[in-house]
């Protein structure tokens, strides 16, 4: 008996899909609240002039799956037939074990008969041969619209550059921003000009600096909680932060470690990749040697090391942060910082109730939230960012926005509550070749300019109100609203 009839597809289709018959998407599936990917991926759906199938790629639970329900619920209101629209989870174990020309052929012939569809294919990565599926429907089916979501983003870039080139546009849904997280909590938008942001701070005087932190002063009080279990929608709105830890280290930790890089790297045993992340956790925002790892762990060879390493950044687990080079001056031996993608994922994985107090390791935990903020920001940009460190006494800068043939960022995580600089500090050295030195602190109060030896300003701002002003400059980057 075949457990994968067209009867049984037909089914699991039906119910991914009830606006077949309901004309809409249950507001528990299409979230109020819309992250910035959500305009970014209409924007290119909506592109008449260069069409575009769109890839959403992510940790599990940040939103991608209820980015989709939202385009369908936005289709659905423009007057689009609901039968045009299907959605197909490729996750679905009945799915799963499909053919995807079956899959396709039981909606067309059960469902609408014709090519100008909108297809959603849910977690795609699933799929045998999705690359060359999507670059067939896009060949094939030019009036057809299609938008995807993976995990495993290496699995969907490889794709894309060998089938997608010049087809699809791959997005990056990264974990909720910090003013992300407040909009979805429900604390008001702070007013601010739309030109604030943190590099413009140099631009404006002490009075205006303050004016800025006093109505920041809203969103303060929510970052200590946003840096334990604010990271992903569901669990930002839990009222029970130890059970949304809970659900964190299952869902989003253990079945991407037992289920999901197993199942897509035919991992037989996972229990080394478990060690693997979890040390880590415990060295996020470190230099980490591979070597150094093997030796840790008791003999995990190094090959494979470096082989869970990548397929931890795969699944949005970790972000990598290579050394560049600043002003003509040499770095060490290319060995990457690390940073767990979240630092609501390494509070949740360490179990750790002493973070808060402990100093060390809330500068680990600030720095690992700043890397995501920047990194998250920059990524369509035609930048690279990592960190600097080299010179005589091999001085460091946490992070370094590095433009092509234009001065740098450059950011340094000082938080601490006497976040002194001293002159002969790396960043105070080089902010001659960069466009703006940043220093994020700890206490409120701490904000304004500071000189350096060579005349440069380096613009000191709290941890809370960078974030916020990333995240704002981001809002109005992607015009993202209503």
């Amino acid at each position: 008996m075949s457990i994968t009839t067209k009867d049984g597809i037909l089914k699991v289709l039906t119910a991914f899909n009830p606006w077949w018959k309901t004309g809409a998407v249950h507001s528990s599936f299409a979230k109020r609240y819309k992250r910035f990917a959500y305009y970014e991926a209409t924007r290119r759906l909506d592109q008449s002039d260069l069409k575009r199938t769109v890839v959403l790629t992510g940790a599990r639970r940040v939103g991608k799956t209820t980015i989709q329900y939202q385009i369908i619920d936005a289709l659905l209101k423009k007057g689009i037939p609901p039968q045009k629209i299907v959605f197909i989870s490729l996750d679905h174990p009945m799915l799963k074990l499909s053919g995807f020309n079956d899959i396709l052929e039981c909606y067309h012939e059960n469902v609408y008969a014709y090519k100008d569809v909108y297809y959603f294919f849910d977690e795609i990565q699933y799929a045998s041969d999705w690359d060359k599926w999507l670059k067939t429907i896009y060949d094939l089916q030019p009036d057809t619209h299609m938008v995807a979501t993976g995990s495993a983003s290496p699995a969907l870039v490889k794709g894309g550059a060998e089938s997608g080139a010049g087809r699809w546009s791959i997005i990056q849904v990264p974990t909720l921003s910090f003013y992300e997280y407040c909009a979805l909590i429900g604390v008001d938008d702070v007013e601010l000009d739309d030109a604030v942001r943190p590099t413009s701070f140099a631009a404006l005087t002490q009075q205006q600096r303050a004016q800025v932190m006093l109505k920041l002063a809203a969103v303060q009080n929510h970052f200590i909680r946003y840096l334990q279990v604010g990271g992903f929608p569901e669990l930002a709105l839990s009222d029970n932060d130890l059970m949304a830890q809970q659900i964190m280290r299952e869902d989003v930790v253990d079945k991407v470690l037992k289920k999901d890089l197993p199942s897509l790297y035919n991992i037989r045993n996972s229990t080394e990749l478990e060690r693997i992340f979890l040390y880590l956790c415990y060295v996020s925002s470190e230099i980490v040697s591979i070597d150094a790892i093997s030796k840790e762990l008791n003999g995990v060879s190094r090959p494979t090391v470096e082989n869970y390493i990548r397929y931890l950044e795969s699944a949005n687990l970790i972000y990598l942060s290579y050394p560049v080079e600043l002003g003509g001056k040499k770095v060490l031996k290319s060995s990457p910082k690390i940073y767990i993608a979240d630092a609501a994922i390494r509070n949740a994985v360490l179990m750790d109730d002493d973070i808060l107090a402990n100093p060390e390791e809330m500068g680990k935990v600030v720095e690992t939230s700043v890397y995501k903020h920047v990194a998250a920001f920059y990524y369509q940009r035609a930048t690279r960012i990592g960190y600097y460190r080299g010179g005589r006494r091999n001085k460091e800068i946490d992070i370094v926005v590095d433009y092509p043939n234009i001065k740098n960022i450059l950011i340094e995580v000082k938080y601490r509550e006497h976040a002194a600089i001293p002159d002969d500090d790396a960043i105070c050295e080089l902010s001659g070749n960069a466009v703006a030195s940043i220093i994020v602190t700890k206490r409120a109060d701490d904000f304004g300019l500071q000189d350096t030896p060579g005349g440069k300003k380096l613009i000191r701002m709290p941890a809370f109100a960078f974030l916020y002003l990333l995240g704002h400059a981001e809002k109005h980057g992607y015009r993202g609203s209503d």
